[in-house]
């Protein structure tokens, strides 16, 4: 059995549901699965690279966007062998998921990642709107080109405002988000934890939709559900 460590919550219950016994780090972030007992290494933006090194991991997982160059170019160079991912559509996604599962050992395709892709292949769009999307306030950011979340969002029928903009993330001025006059604006509860009195608002006479932020941004077991829960706030935003 391989010893894993992995620096991506999503990446780390995929790993813990999948193939239990598996991972003996993770960061302080991961919280899903409930319950799981691992060596904490810090963040997912600082990792403590010595105390990773001390667990004797065969595979260390990241992500190019969640964790940073120089942090998985220590690793490396602690001799540390560390698994990338690339994911800014659902099917890179669900492909790179496959990837690191049998990278972990996992025997077979598990049933979670069967019913995420029946689940999202027999999505029902919503009606189409036009949103905007914040992550962050002081300052906004919102989701711009190239997302899993905007590509998820984009299957439910939601045409992001600024999905051609030339950044990923934009700072964006509050004047400017509300000048763009979209139908709908769409707050997750992370990495910002927006709710009903923090968030909406801020976009006067704007429907606004209060999403789970595991549900459109996280990659694994969360993807079964995703498309009934996002459809949902979806819904309910715009009656």
């Amino acid at each position: 059995m391989p010893r894993v460590v992995s620096l991506v919550p999503s990446l780390t219950e995929a790993v813990a549901v999948t193939a239990p016994g598996v991972l003996v780090g993770a960061t302080d972030w991961c919280g899903h699965p409930a319950g799981l007992d691992v060596v904490r290494i810090g963040g997912t933006k600082n990792p403590d690279v010595t105390a990773i090194a001390a667990l004797r991991p065969d595979l260390v997982l990241a992500n190019e966007e969640e964790n940073r160059a120089p942090d998985l170019a220590a690793l490396r160079a602690a001799g540390l062998d560390v698994l990338v991912t690339e994911i800014r559509t659902l099917d890179q996604g669900l492909r790179e998921l496959e990837r690191v599962l049998a990278a972990c050992g996992a025997p077979r395709r598990p049933r979670w990642l069967v019913e995420a892709e029946a689940a999202w292949e027999a999505v029902t769009p919503v009606e189409p709107c036009t949103a905007v999307v914040p992550i962050w306030r002081r300052p906004w950011m919102v989701l711009g080109r190239d997302t899993f979340a905007g590509d998820l969002l984009a299957r439910l029928g939601v045409r992001n405002v600024y999905a051609d903009h030339p950044d990923r993330y934009p700072r964006i001025p509050l004047d400017e988000l509300r000048a763009a006059a979209p139908d709908l604006v769409v707050l997750p509860d992370e990495p910002y934890r927006f709710t009903r009195d923090d968030g909406p608002e801020a976009f006067p006479g704007t429907a606004a939709a209060l999403v789970d932020g595991r549900m459109l941004t996280w990659y694994g077991p969360s993807l079964a559900e995703a498309p009934r829960e996002l459809a949902r706030a979806l819904r309910a935003a715009h009656r």
